[in-house]
C-alpha cells in the first residue's frame, strides 16, 4: 500500500493465490500433499493488523513470519536502502544488526509464527555477508535469545537458498545457528519461485 498498491488489490491478489494453491493442491493430490500457506513481512508494530486480516480471511495451513525492514527501511532490496537503515541504527552494521533482531523478536511475540523465515536476512547487503555473528557478542547474544524464544512456542526455522543464487556460500540461517542446539532446528527447505529449485 505504500509504495501505490491499495489493500483491495493486495486481497484480490491473496484472494487469487489461494484459489490457485487450492486448485494445484487438488489436481496433485494424489501424489504429493501441498500445505498452503504465506510469508508475513513485519515491518512495524500496526503490521500485526494486516497479518490476522489475511488469516481470518482464508483457511491457510501454516504462515511464514519473517523481516525484511528494519526502521521500516528494506534491508535486502539493495544497498542504498541498506545503508539508510543502517544510519538510522547507528551507522554501523553491527548496530542494525542488534536493531534487526530485536525488531524480528517483536514479530515473534506478536505472531509465534509457525514457520521462521530466512532468520538472519540481515546480512545479505552488509559488507562482509560471511562474517560470523560471534564476532559481535551482543549481536550474537539477540540471536540466541530468539531462537530460544522460538524453541518456546515450538517453531521452526526455515532453510532458505535463496541466499546461494545471491552470492553468498551459506543458505539462511548460517551454520553456525543452526549448530546452536538441535532443539531449535526443525528445517523447511524453502524456494521462492519455480527456477529457485536449482538450489538445494
Amino acid at each position: 500500500i505504500e509504495a501505490g498498491g491499495t489493500e483491495a488489490a493486495l486481497i484480490e491478489n491473496e484472494v487469487t493465490y489461494f484459489k490457485e494453491a487450492q486448485r494445484l493442491r487438488e489436481k496433485y493430490s494424489s501424489e504429493i500433499n501441498i500445505p498452503i500457506g504465506f510469508e508475513c513481512d513485519w515491518i512495524r508494530p500496526s503490521s500485526l493488523t494486516w497479518i490476522h486480516n489475511s488469516l481470518a480471511r482464508l483457511p491457510f495451513d501454516f504462515f511464514i513470519g519473517s523481516v525484511h525492514h528494519v526502521h521500516t527501511i528494506p534491508i535486502d532490496y539493495d544497498v542504498p536502502l541498506y545503508q539508510k537503515a543502517r544510519e538510522i541504527a547507528g551507522a554501523t552494521d553491527e548496530k542494525l544488526f542488534e536493531d534487526y533482531f530485536d525488531a524480528q523478536l517483536a514479530m515473534l511475540k506478536a505472531l509465534n509464527p509457525p514457520v521462521v523465515g530466512h532468520f538472519d536476512l540481515i546480512r545479505l547487503k552488509s559488507d562482509d555477508p560471511e562474517r560470523s555473528f560471534k564476532q559481535w557478542p551482543a549481536v550474537w547474544e539477540k540471536i540466541l535469545r530468539n531462537l530460544d524464544y522460538v524453541a518456546g512456542y515450538g517453531g521452526i526455522l526455515e532453510l532458505n537458498s535463496a541466499s546461494l543464487r545471491k552470492g553468498m556460500s551459506e543458505p539462511y540461517p548460517k551454520a553456525e545457528i543452526c549448530k546452536v542446539d538441535s532443539k531449535f532446528r526443525t528445517l523447511q527447505a524453502k524456494r521462492e519461485g519455480p527456477n529457485d529449485f536449482r538450489h538445494g
